[in-house]
């Protein structure tokens, strides 16, 4: 059953068009990872969803609800920036924000109680959130928006700046939360994560979706592929002749050039690999390493979209 169906939606900042006619769905009791250079339009895809921002145009039902006036309560989010009280306990900063929800007496205090110990704070709930490293504050951040118990939590970069032990620990809350049916929607810079967590991938680009499917899917598409990256010791700049002179070679399948990097996917079958060396030396190109690689989820990334994630 699909809990949010997104149907042309689009949204322009005075001459720039941040999202342009996307249309998917949110299945009940899955993870969707939404990759994308950063203009891609995640951030306003998803402030639009939470009813954060206005649309220009399109649709976003709620389980079969046309306006989120009604559905909000449902969702719970997890901004990028941390959007915590400072000088409150974490404690009194689930209190408020469970409050906000009408929750009030035993149930709230069992709510309190239950969250501090899912994201491992009930040892630390009277100390002042000033007082907590990095990862701390993101998990306090993610109890303040799961402690109402939403059907869909929509999740910004939730593990930007902080060390691993609390990144693995996050990713795991996401895994438990996902297991009890709650919905996921989670945007990130850190391609491991997508691949280690989500169910369903949704890549944007210049505001339009250019790739939305199952993440084995994804991997199964470029299963006979791998990729050469070839790095140049100084700035590319013949790209265009570059890349159709590229595309050309047999077995190539895709070819994209950013800064330095020129990559390659290609039929592990047809070993073009001299050809493509060759070519870049007819360029110009002063090669200063050349690798190959099994295709991953950050190469397929680059290949389809011509940029680095985390652009």
């Amino acid at each position: 059953m699909n809990i949010i169906e997104v149907k042309e939606l689009s949204k322009s900042y005075k001459d720039f068009k941040a999202v342009d006619n996307i249309s998917f769905n949110v299945e009940q009791g899955r993870i969707y990872g939404i990759l994308g250079p950063n203009g891609a339009g995640k951030s306003t895809t998803i402030k639009m969803i939470a009813g954060l921002l206005g649309k220009d145009s399109g649709t976003i039902t709620y389980e079969g609800n046309s306006t989120i006036d009604k559905w909000s309560s449902n969702i719970g989010l997890v901004p990028q920036n941390i959007a915590v009280y400072d000088e409150l306990t974490a404690e009194e900063n689930i209190s408020f924000f469970v409050s906000l929800y009408g929750i009030t007496g035993k149930e709230k205090e069992e709510r309190i109680e239950k969250t501090l110990r899912f994201v491992g704070l009930e040892d630390v709930r009277n100390k002042a959130a000033k007082e907590y490293s990095g990862g701390m504050k993101r998990r306090l951040n993610i109890a303040c928006a799961i402690v109402h118990d939403p059907k869909l939590i929509i999740m910004d970069e939730p593990t930007v700046g902080i060390d691993p032990q609390s990144r693995n620990y996050i990713l795991e809350s996401v895994k438990e939360l996902n297991k009890k049916g709650t919905s996921v929607i989670y945007t990130s810079h850190y391609m491991e994560e997508v691949e280690a967590i989500c169910d369903r991938i949704i890549i944007l680009d210049k505001g339009k979706i250019i790739l939305n499917d199952e993440k084995d899917n994804i991997k199964n598409m470029f299963l006979d592929k791998q990729t050469v990256t070839i790095l140049s010791k100084s700035e590319i700049n013949d790209i265009q002749n570059l890349e159709k002179t590229l595309n050309a070679v047999d077995g190539v399948s895709s070819v994209s050039v950013v800064g330095e990097k020129c990559v390659c996917v290609y039929d592990s079958n047809k070993r073009p690999l001299d050809a493509i060396i060759q070519a870049a030396y007819k360029h110009g190109i002063e090669i200063s390493d050349i690798s190959t690689s099994r295709q991953d989820l950050e190469t397929i990334f680059l290949a389809l979209t011509g940029k680095e994630l985390r652009e």
